[in-house]
């Protein structure tokens, strides 16, 4: 996936704004491209775990058809913990198999990691992540 570099500053900037609790959001793209951050409120409001807000949810999807994008990404912080998806990620993409999942640790403050993945079916393969 192709992640424009104030994206990927964005998602930075957002992991680090919620700490301690996760962030989450979605990513519109166009031709295998990220053309829009759309920032989410976490429904959970936990270090643990997060939930895209159902308002944000419905928001965001209306905005990304409405701009000609598809949902090429949700995203989400581990505040810490490695950027790799929990049992819990897992079980949630369950529900959402075509988008990846772009996770952002912060685990270091000083080194934030950011990671792409396809979870489908409970199978978690990585995905290279080019920051241009």
């Amino acid at each position: 996936m192709r992640v424009p570099g104030h994206i990927a500053d964005e998602i930075v900037a957002h992991s680090r704004h919620e700490a301690p609790n996760e962030c989450c959001g979605m990513i519109g793209a166009r031709d295998g491209a990220a053309t829009t951050l759309y920032r989410a409120r976490n429904a959970e409001a936990s270090p643990l775990r997060y939930t895209v807000h159902p308002t944000d949810q419905l928001r965001i999807m209306d905005e990304i058809e409405d701009r000609g994008e598809e949902l090429a990404a949700i995203y989400h912080s581990h505040t810490g913990s490695p950027a790799y998806p929990s049992q819990t990620d897992i079980n949630l993409a369950e529900n959402w198999p075509d988008p990846l999942y772009l996770i952002c640790s912060i685990a270091d403050p000083e080194r934030p990691d950011l990671r792409a993945f396809a979870i489908r079916d409970g199978d978690v393969e990585e995905v290279a992540v080019a920051i241009e």
